[in-house]
């Protein structure tokens, strides 16, 4: 049985101030929620200060991104070990945005999914497709792609750190989300494909969240799909009382 997994993505928002008392009203919030794994991903400049906010409760911490190589002249980039030592635990590695803003490649996405295990983060690789993609009947072209690269030489051992979360371009910030049967042919098609690059063990163990415009009023029909684990959310997980109901009702 996979351990239902919630997520909040909080993007380029908050500031000093809001994102420790987001944090510190999760904390109060779901403080006797023991049966969902649950974290948060401030921005870079507060993951310090959310992990300490959240040292007492059961919320992990995660980063948004990281750079794949250890040290040296990177100017602006973050590294594992830097993100370890603010109190991170979770990396989200490839989130569209990453992808279709910034331009990142299914290769340099690969290469922090692997830093991050090797460094003893737990990397959350995001794949999903876009509006004219899925219009094009490409959707299980384009995300088996994106996992198979993402997940490129990680052995069966390795990958067991990773999480998935599927999240269709079209439905991130658009209010617009996946039907639940949309939402969960897709996590049945990454299933299926793990099951083929691993083995049935490695796809029933490995967690694929859904992301998309998912709130507390779809928590439920969301969850209710035999291969939906979890949820990567983003504007929803921004307000205490939003993301406290999501978790209690997976809870």
């Amino acid at each position: 049985m996979r351990k239902p997994f919630i997520a909040g993505n909080w993007k380029m928002n908050m500031d000093s101030a809001s994102s420790v008392a987001l944090a510190a009203g999760l904390a109060k919030e779901l403080e006797n929620v023991e049966t969902v794994d649950v974290a948060v991903c401030p921005p870079f400049v507060y993951t310090q200060s959310v992990s300490a906010a959240l040292s007492a409760s059961n919320i992990a911490v995660g980063a948004q991104d990281v750079y794949f190589e250890g040290k040296g002249a990177f100017t602006g980039e973050i590294s594992c070990d830097m993100l370890k030592d603010t109190g991170c635990t979770y990396v989200l590695a490839g989130h569209s945005e990453r992808r279709h803003v910034i331009g990142e490649t299914d290769e340099l996405i690969n290469q922090k999914v692997t830093a991050a295990i090797d460094s003893g983060l737990l990397p959350i690789l995001c794949v999903g497709e876009l509006l004219e993609e899925r219009q094009a009947e490409k959707t299980t072209e384009v995300v088996a792609e994106q996992v198979k690269k993402g997940l490129a030489g990680l052995c069966n051992e390795r990958v067991q750190a990773v999480t998935i979360a599927y999240e269709p371009v079209w439905a991130i910030g658009t209010g617009l989300t996946a039907t639940p049967e949309q939402a969960q042919e897709v996590h049945a098609m990454i299933r299926g494909l793990l099951a083929e690059l691993y083995d049935e063990d490695i796809a029933q163990t490995l967690r694929i969240q859904y992301g998309g415009s998912a709130k507390p009023g779809n928590t439920a029909e969301l969850m209710a799909q035999p291969d939906v684990d979890g949820l990567l959310v983003g504007g929803a997980s921004l307000k205490v009382e939003d993301f406290a109901a999501m978790v209690k009702t997976v809870a």
